[in-house]
């Protein structure tokens, strides 16, 4: 039986919301053979949004029939078959490359529409799809790429992420949400699946039930970055089996599905309903729906690694390693890709796991054959330990592919980081991560340091690409974004901006002291008076 839509007869729904009361964002993949047979041009504009739903953005320029494309992949674990059908798709419709995001996704450019079809039937085969990978529906479900080898781990998550996809994807009962809606499972104690940045996070946690240690979840609520980044907040309540994961999961998506904002997509998202409700009466309509659940008990997180998983390193199963590598900004080719898919069949189980961090693993690797594992080549372009920047530098889409990005990220990213790492050597990693819109898939608001990027208007009245510094984000406990240093850098400052202000950290700083906690030594107003000398000092040199 189909749900009541209770927002239907709300006069002021915004255009979006219109629409979808009209057709179900679903329904794309029933007329996208359609589009594909008769060409773009028979795509109607006021259809583009319906595209989203399956994974799919029309690239700019937008009249040339391209889409960018993701593909869902839960927790980043992906098997050596699906990893080379996912080349093969670069090779042939993606102009030979593909990317790693932020949320453990693949993403394409370049993607023919009339291959659609193709490529949708290629996914199945193996069991991947871009369905809901973007859109107002539930996006890919981001965990522990080392879930099931983790030493770190309370328990092997994998099992859980499988049934709570499954339970969602392709649901007309959850196609329609007010926005985007993110998922995170992880029982990682270093918070690997950044849970405070989440819609929705399971985070791990024990409690002593009937005289006996249990392990389970915490549950948090209403995280999201972009322009007004919340942090989530907890719920009081301790799940421990899957049955009481998918009730928690099911009612938090129904409230935001019944309730969340749908007049403003700016305030669409469930940050602003649980903002305004207060996370008490949200906790009280949770638990109306699942019925009463177990008080919190103990967080077992013990810290954040940012999802970066460098070297070699045992897993949980003895004799056996995970090696942890460096895809500079998440690109790579399709033929790199595949080559790291024959690796993992040739040495391990023929698994490859994706990171947040944009980078890969290899697990399952016999401890006696890593070595052999780390003399192929690819590993000189894509090292185990990386250069101190670029090992730890990330990067949205940008404006080469991206509609909404004001400024180039990927590229330039990379040329910043290989120029910091030629001239700077610090004790500890800076973690920068480069955004070119206030949406920040990038997740800026966590990095040491993050660089926005916008526009700047000349003397001359020249528009210029031109980028924003802001300082001191981290995840560690209940987490903490990064502020916002005033003063439009020119896109051909920035590097030697961040290389004065960094060498000034480095000639200050404590032993091994990071830069977060140097920042919040020495404070945000003290480092924007840095920033505002080394401006000076830059626009003395250029007059």
């Amino acid at each position: 039986m189909a749900y009541e839509k209770v927002w239907a007869q709300n006069e002021r729904l915004n255009k979006n919301e219109i629409n979808k009361l009209k057709k179900d964002g679903l329904s794309i993949f029933d007329d996208i053979p359609k589009y594909a047979k008769n060409g773009f041009e028979s795509i109607p504009r006021d259809q583009y949004m319906y595209f989203k739903f399956a994974g799919l953005t029309v690239q700019k320029p937008q009249d040339k029939g391209l889409f960018m494309m993701r593909v869902k992949v839960p927790s980043g674990v992906l098997r050596s078959e699906q990893a080379i059908v996912l080349a093969d798709i670069g090779d042939e419709f993606g102009r030979g490359f593909l990317d790693l995001t932020t949320r453990q996704a693949i993403q394409y450019h370049w993607i023919p529409l009339e291959h659609l079809p193709e490529i949708f039937d290629r996914l199945k085969a193996v069991g991947l799809t871009t369905s809901e990978a973007e859109g107002d529906a539930p996006r890919n479900i981001v965990g522990n790429p080392l879930a099931g080898i983790d030493p770190d781990e309370l328990f092997d998550t994998r099992p859980i992420v499988d049934r709570v996809f499954h339970y969602f994807q392709d649901n007309p009962d959850f196609s329609n949400l007010p926005r985007k809606y993110k998922i995170s499972i992880n029982s990682n104690v270093y918070n690997v699946g950044q849970a405070q940045i989440n819609d929705l996070a399971f985070m791990p946690a024990t409690k002593v039930i009937d005289s006996k240690k249990v392990s389970g979840f915490h549950v948090l609520v209403g995280g999201g970055l972009a322009a007004r980044p919340y942090l989530a907040k907890k719920l009081n309540v301790f799940i421990h089996t899957a049955d009481e994961v998918i009730k928690v999961a099911d009612a938090v998506t129904r409230l935001y599905r019944d309730f969340g904002y749908r007049k403003s997509r700016a305030r669409a998202r469930l940050k602003y309903l649980i903002a305004d409700w207060g996370i008490k009466k949200f906790e009280e309509k949770v638990l109306e729906l699942t019925g009463p659940l177990t008080p919190a008990g103990h967080d077992e997180t013990k810290g954040w690694n940012a999802g970066y998983f460098y070297g070699v390193h045992p897993q949980k199963q003895n004799g056996l390693s995970y090696v942890g590598v460096s895809v500079p900004v998440g690109r790579l080719s399709a033929d790199d890709f595949r080559s790291f898919a024959r690796l993992a069949g040739a040495y391990g189980t023929g698994e490859l796991r994706t990171a947040n961090s944009q980078n890969l693993i290899l697990p399952n690797i016999p401890n006696e054959k890593t070595d052999q594992l780390l003399a192929d080549d690819l590993f000189k372009k894509f090292p185990i330990h990386p250069s101190h920047f670029m090992g730890y530098a990330v990067a949205c889409t940008g404006n080469e592919f991206c509609n909404l990005a004001l400024t180039n990220t990927k590229d330039r990213m990379r040329e910043i980081a290989q120029f910091l790492d030629r001239e700077i050597d610090i004790d500890v990693l800076v973690r920068i991560n480069m955004v070119g819109c206030t949406n920040s898939c990038g997740q800026r608001q966590i990095a040491d340091i993050g660089i926005q990027g916008l526009k700047l208007r000349t003397k001359d009245k020249q528009l210029v690409d031109a980028y924003e510094l802001f300082v001191g984000g981290s995840l560690k406990g209940t987490g903490h974004f990064n502020e916002r240093l005033k003063g439009r850098i020119p896109d051909y400052l920035l590097p030697a901006v961040l290389k004065d202000f960094l060498v000034y950290f480095k000639e200050h700083k404590g032993k091994g002291e990071s830069f977060f906690s140097f920042k919040n030594r020495v404070g945000t107003d003290f480092l924007q008076h840095l920033l505002n000398k080394i401006m000076a000092g830059h626009s003395e040199e250029a007059g």
